[in-house]
């Protein structure tokens, strides 16, 4: 397994898959405790942090199935924030019987037309390539950004985003293979007892995308107030409560 990954915790397994712009740093408040309960597995997404560059092409699902089979973990429970949710969500439709629980925070949805501010941001701040710094400084007065970087958690989103915006500019780039038909027409065939969580500050688009997860069967949803889209940085001590409580039922 060429993926950089850190496990801790004994129990049930956690597989938890970081959102665009960090690295498995940002699980860094919620780790320490889901790992009473539980195993925790943070893993950083290829292209990101430890792990290796692709030459070309990225198959998150599949490199996804590779680690949980080559980890041998049964069954886990999927926490996925942002790309991260989008990838655990295209993971639990095409390999149902590979997860128990699936728990989606601010997440993206393949196939969803709509985010329109969040591609003008990324406009804005790749236009400002090769100025690190200020890409940096762009995407944290973003109103993605609008609650941490009023945080003590500032200076970790501060460092994934230079650490992986310098990766970016330095390495090659590379195409993002997702399945098809994409999960925005599938999400009713989805069987894992699912938790969706939303902060109330995120973007509105992704309150829209959130309106097609409703057709997920067995889904329940938790807006968290306060929060912006970084609300594992900000808000690990609610999603602790609120994880824990749903893995319970």
């Amino acid at each position: 397994m060429d993926l950089y990954y850190e496990i801790n915790g004994t129990g049930h397994p956690v597989v938890m898959i970081h959102g665009g712009g960090t690295d498995l740093r940002e699980w860094n408040y919620l780790t320490p405790l889901l790992a009473k309960h539980y195993q925790v597995i943070s893993v950083d997404g290829r292209g990101v942090g430890q792990s290796p560059t692709p030459k070309d092409q990225v198959n998150y699902v599949e490199d996804m199935r590779f680690f949980i089979d080559e980890l041998e973990l049964d069954k886990p429970t999927i926490i996925g924030h942002s790309i991260g949710g989008q990838i655990a969500t295209e993971f639990a439709l095409t390999y149902p019987e590979k997860v128990t629980n699936l728990v989606l925070i601010a997440p993206a949805l393949s196939g969803f037309q709509g985010y329109t501010e969040y591609e003008q941001i990324m406009q804005k701040v790749m236009g400002a390539a090769p100025d690190v710094e200020k890409m940096v400084d762009l995407m944290l007065h973003s109103p993605m950004y609008q609650v941490v970087i009023h945080s003590p958690q500032r200076n970790l989103a501060t460092q994934m985003l230079q650490d992986q915006f310098q990766r970016v500019l330095g390495g090659p780039a590379f195409e993002m293979i997702w399945p098809n038909p994409p999960a925005i027409d599938r999400l009713e065939e989805l069987t894992a007892k699912t938790l969706f969580i939303i902060g109330e500050k995120d973007l509105p688009e992704n309150f829209l995308a959130l309106e097609h997860f409703r057709k997920i069967p067995n889904i329940n949803f938790i807006e968290i107030p306060n929060a912006d889209h970084i609300l594992t940085l900000t808000h690990s001590e609610v999603l602790n409560q609120a994880i824990t409580a749903f893995m319970e039922e």
